[in-house]
């Protein structure tokens, strides 16, 4: 899985890729090329 700092270049690199966003982290999730995994965001607030 990639962290990137864009996620909109990440979306565009195959059609099967979706943006999630889950517990205040964006993802990019591409459920027939795996590779293509991303996450954006990561620092948590307590």
């Amino acid at each position: 899985m990639q962290v990137v700092s864009s996620l909109k270049s990440t979306k565009n690199r195959h059609p099967d890729c979706q943006v999630v966003k889950r517990r205040g982290r964006l993802y990019v999730i591409c459920k027939t090329n795996p590779r293509f995994k991303a996450r954006q965001g990561g620092k948590h607030k307590k």
